[in-house]
């Protein structure tokens, strides 16, 4: 393999850059959109922010998942901490679907946020290979951002634009 290529293979780049598509476009048509189809859209929003707040949590299970039947490592993080860190964010998107939109969209952008920031310590117990792990922390960084934005425009627009 090319030293200076990409590790993350393309299929991999292109279903995470495309999950950036309902952010976006949901996004614009809370801003754009004729009422009540930006009501609708700011619903959804809420929604796939949910989904992909608890997505991203699910992944410490997945890598995870081989160290079970195994004996206990000895490190807090993989035999304790990875199991609980790995469903709070799908309970804090969960609440944050019950509670007026905007806080929602903005209590998961901060989720995100937060996650990322953890997730660059603890995705190095996920990675063999350092290039492999920050060519993902570099998509993830980007993902992370625009989603985050997203939600956050949006719960502007609903609290001071639309308002």
């Amino acid at each position: 393999m090319n030293p200076t290529a990409n590790p993350i293979p393309p299929l991999v780049l292109k279903l995470g850059y495309a999950g950036l598509i309902p952010f976006v476009g949901l996004a614009l048509l809370v801003q754009l959109a004729p009422t009540p189809l930006n009501y609708l859209s700011a619903e959804s929003l809420a929604g796939y922010g949910a989904v992909i707040t608890s997505f991203m949590g699910a992944l410490h299970w997945g890598a995870s998942l081989h160290t079970l039947g195994k004996a206990p490592t000895g490190d807090r993080w993989i035999d304790r901490n990875v199991w609980i860190w790995g469903v709070i964010p799908a309970l804090v998107a969960w609440v944050a679907l019950h509670i007026y939109i905007p806080v929602g969209l903005l209590i998961m952008a901060s989720t995100l946020i937060i996650q990322r920031n953890i997730d660059q310590n603890t995705y190095r117990y996920y990675f063999s290979d350092d290039a492999a792990r920050l060519a993902f922390m570099a998509m993830r960084n980007r993902l992370t951002y625009v989603a985050a934005a997203c939600l956050t425009w949006a719960a502007i627009v609903i609290l001071f634009i639309q308002a």
